[in-house]
């Protein structure tokens, strides 16, 4: 005897019928991408906030330090530089440093090439910590794309690459 196999169904595709047997007159096609898209992304952030956590860090900690360390050594940037690669403002920003100063995860020097500016530098322990952390998160961000084999997932990549690059080109820019 043969055996069927079921199509894929996730619960999008439920909204989408009640939706189109509610209201036939409206195109809910965007549903199909975008819900998927919302929905997936509450998995993500779930998954990001369980990564920080186990290396006790809130999310912001790790964007934080994440922008220190992909500055390579000696892993340092202004305070403006962070706010822009945060998008937060100044004086959250300021809050943040002494937060992650207290912890001993940044430290604060000034900067030699500007007498009024100070530079903000991961410590050996914030390294440690995001670098931790980040290996973390991508074990986690590899589960959520396993059902993709790796050619699937560069093509999803590049299709959000689209959607985002317009949004992306009405940023402020980074510096």
């Amino acid at each position: 005897m043969a055996r069927t196999t079921r199509p894929l169904s996730d619960e999008v595709d439920d909204i989408v019928a009640r939706w189109r047997a509610e209201r036939p007159d409206l195109d809910v096609t965007p549903l199909q991408v975008l819900s998927r898209v919302s929905r997936l992304a509450r998995h993500l952030d779930r998954a990001r906030r369980a990564a920080f956590a186990a290396h006790s860090l809130e999310a912001w900690e790790f964007d934080v330090l994440s922008a220190l360390r992909r500055e390579g050594p000696p892993y340092q940037l202004s305070p403006g530089a962070l706010v822009r690669a945060t998008l937060v403002t100044s004086g959250t920003m300021t809050n943040r440093i002494d937060r992650l100063a207290a912890r001993g995860l940044v430290r604060r020097h000034p900067d030699p090439l500007d007498k009024r500016g100070v530079l903000v530098e991961l410590t050996a322990a914030g390294r440690r910590s995001v670098d931790a952390a980040m290996a973390d998160l991508l074990d986690r961000e590899r589960g959520l794309l396993a059902a993709l084999p790796d050619s699937q997932q560069r093509d999803l990549a590049g299709l959000l690459r689209v959607l985002l690059a317009p949004f992306d080109a009405t940023a402020p820019p980074r510096s």
